[in-house]
């Protein structure tokens, strides 16, 4: 059986991906095959795509994906998706076949195709009725990054100030709405193009970082949550109360081997690394999309065969929210709320 699957066999921009036929997975023991309806284009397949990385990372990345070219089990990116359970394996029988999912790959990648095998490991909730592909394909990758940090490692709590640098990408979206969602008093920063929406979301303040500086005033914030890592750890310390924590999202490798000597030496808590892709996280993320918290904001949409421009749409760096790429629709549950 055959699929078609967008594909990278080198480094570089968007014009390194193309659609080829690929084999369709083949069902393992502890697996589920899922017929992708549709999936993103994140910041993290950029990444991956363009070893566009932080400071100290590029090194790693090779080993871990290949390094003169990406590896074959590494050549189909994509990081969250929603799909019908179509094929179940051996000791799988969490959701009955036929069963729109949302599913969080992350790392093991493999959802920019028109089928993905997913481990029972993977985090994996059914779709809700009502929920619209767009939103179940973007609900993932942004929510539970911000969820991670804001919530499990930041610990924010209710009437905290909380500053979001990045506001406009899916994950900062995201931050904005889950960090209201806990009671803070959000601040966001982005471009003036992109407030009005930003405020929509939930941000009592819109900061313009072409006008003004938003690390400008001494101790203002109790969280500073930084998606894309060009703030200088001076400033998020001076911008912290004494205690304050900076979620650092986007960090390079010096900064992550010596967080805790900055969290020790500065009185603020300097918090790095991978963020989650656990079950429990997932779950929460859909909670607060049906509690009304929580809408992925989309960007825009491109049908698979042409991934090439959503890869430039993200590389742009102008894109607020999520890119989608529609991959299929279902044959016999159709997008609901559609």
């Amino acid at each position: 059986m055959q699929m078609q699957a967008a594909v990278f066999r080198r480094y570089g921009g968007p014009e390194v991906v193309s659609v080829e036929t690929r084999p369709r997975p083949e069902l393992k023991p502890g697996h589920m095959l899922v017929k992708v309806l549709a999936t993103t284009v994140s910041s993290g397949d950029w990444r991956l795509r363009s070893l566009t990385v932080p400071p100290g990372f590029g090194w790693i990345l090779r080993l871990m994906v290949g390094w003169r070219a990406p590896r074959a089990a590494s050549q189909i990116l994509g990081t969250e998706l929603v799909g019908e359970v179509v094929a179940l394996g051996e000791g799988v029988n969490r959701f009955p076949l036929g069963t729109r999912v949302i599913a969080y790959p992350g790392g093991r990648l493999g959802a920019h195709a028109e089928y993905c095998l997913l481990s029972e490991k993977c985090a994996v909730v059914a779709a809700p009725a009502q929920m619209n592909d767009e939103a179940a394909a973007a609900l993932s990758f942004g929510a539970m990054t911000a969820y991670d940090y804001l919530l499990h490692r930041a610990e924010l709590k209710k009437d905290e100030r909380v500053l979001i640098i990045g506001a406009a990408g899916a994950v900062g979206s995201a931050a904005v709405q889950i960090a209201r969602a806990q009671g803070a008093h959000v601040s966001a920063v982005c471009s003036a193009t992109k407030a009005e929406m930003i405020s929509a979301l939930g941000a009592s303040e819109v900061i313009d970082y072409q006008s003004a500086d938003p690390l400008q005033d001494e101790a203002a914030y109790d969280v500073i949550l930084d998606a894309v890592g060009h703030a200088p750890w001076s400033a998020l310390v001076r911008s912290l109360k004494p205690g304050g924590r900076a979620a650092l999202v986007v960090s390079g490798f010096a900064t992550m081997l010596s967080a805790g000597w900055k969290s020790w030496r500065s009185g603020r808590r300097c918090l790095v690394g991978p963020a989650s892709e656990k079950q429990a996280d997932l779950e929460a993320v859909l909670a607060l999309y049906q509690r009304g918290q929580f809408q992925p904001l989309i960007d825009s949409r491109y049908p698979l065969a042409n991934i090439q421009e959503a890869h430039a749409r993200v590389d742009s760096g102008r894109k607020c929210g999520n890119v989608i790429v529609r991959v299929q629709r279902a044959e016999s549950t159709m997008a609901q709320g559609e």
